[in-house]
């Protein structure tokens, strides 16, 4: 039997991770609906969420939120948010970047990905727990606080094209002294 030797094309593997980042649209409908779901509309509370985490978040560090909160609908499940009752569905938080797994002391990827602080994990990372606390007080829901180096979740990017809603932007860091 003759071999084709037509050679078939490949378009090459998009390896730039910003490309995978949700657009302008994508995150004005993600933070309407987390402000919606999370904090029932209440735009104050929201921007109180995000000035608390500013506040613990150094420069040189994203935050962002993935999970039902940003979708809607717990993965795997297809469940809507909080389906079973207010309060029920938590928040997943990730700090992406600077030295925040630092912090950590449970891992799922060794000095690069954290276990989540969470109620399954709770002396993941014991720097974070006041954090985690004010945070679970502040919204009536479990707050899982989970730490990822740049390369990591540039790989998720592009591997697992999970939606996530920034809610804090890395700031430069300000230049080391001589």
């Amino acid at each position: 039997m003759a071999h084709d030797a037509k050679r078939e094309t490949f378009e090459p593997v998009q390896r730039d991770a910003e490309a995978h980042r949700p657009d302008a649209e994508s995150q004005r409908e993600f933070r309407e609906r987390v402000t919606k779901l999370v904090f029932g509309g209440d735009q104050k509370a929201y921007d109180e969420f995000i000035r608390v985490l500013r506040e613990s978040t150094p420069d040189g560090v994203e935050v962002i939120l993935r999970g039902s909160a940003v979708t809607g609908r717990k993965w795997g499940s297809d469940e809507p948010f909080d389906a079973d009752g207010p309060g029920t569905s938590d928040l997943d938080v990730t700090f992406v970047g600077g030295d925040m797994v630092m912090l950590y002391r449970d891992f799922h990827i060794p000095g690069l990905h954290s276990a989540p602080l969470s109620e399954e994990h709770p002396f993941a990372s014991p720097a974070m727990a006041p954090l985690r606390e004010r945070l679970c007080d502040m919204t009536g829901r479990a707050v899982n606080l989970q730490a990822t180096t740049e390369i990591v979740q540039g790989v998720r990017d592009i591997v697992m094209n999970q939606p996530y809603l920034v809610l804090i932007e890395k700031q430069d860091e300000p230049p080391k002294p001589d």
